[in-house]
């Protein structure tokens, strides 16, 4: 099941490891994607802290923790193929796995159609 935080990453929760990823509404925002600056694998993250930055011809953005933890992978297939954010945001253009403790840093995240309202108030 996934979730979704107020800065735009999507969450799927497996075994004590997140999976993120940018939602299809930033990826519509950000444009084309044209780099993927990825974390680094063991590297630790606080919630809320930049995990990395994505590129689009549009403009740089940053893509936050939404758990503290250690990047225990990357989607290294997105050096090579940035575009798959573009094609598949929140499947293929998965960015990082992150092992983290506590679960309870989820609670502020949202379901699907609370998201959506979320984003079309945004919209104004």
């Amino acid at each position: 099941m996934k979730r979704y935080t107020k800065t735009h990453e999507w969450v799927s929760v497996e075994d004590g490891i997140v999976v993120v990823g940018i939602t299809r509404y930033a990826q519509e925002k950000l444009g084309d994607v044209v780099f993927v600056e990825l974390p680094e694998v063991g590297k630790k993250v606080k919630k809320g802290e930049v995990l990395c930055t994505i590129e689009s011809v549009k403009a740089a953005s940053d893509v936050y923790a939404p758990v503290s933890g250690e990047v225990e992978g990357v989607n290294e297939e997105l050096d090579q193929k940035p575009e798959l954010v573009n094609e598949d945001p929140e499947g293929k253009g998965w960015i990082a796995r992150i092992k983290f403790d506590d679960e309870s840093e989820l609670e502020d995240t949202m379901d699907e159609n609370e998201y959506r309202e979320f984003c079309e108030k945004e919209e104004g």
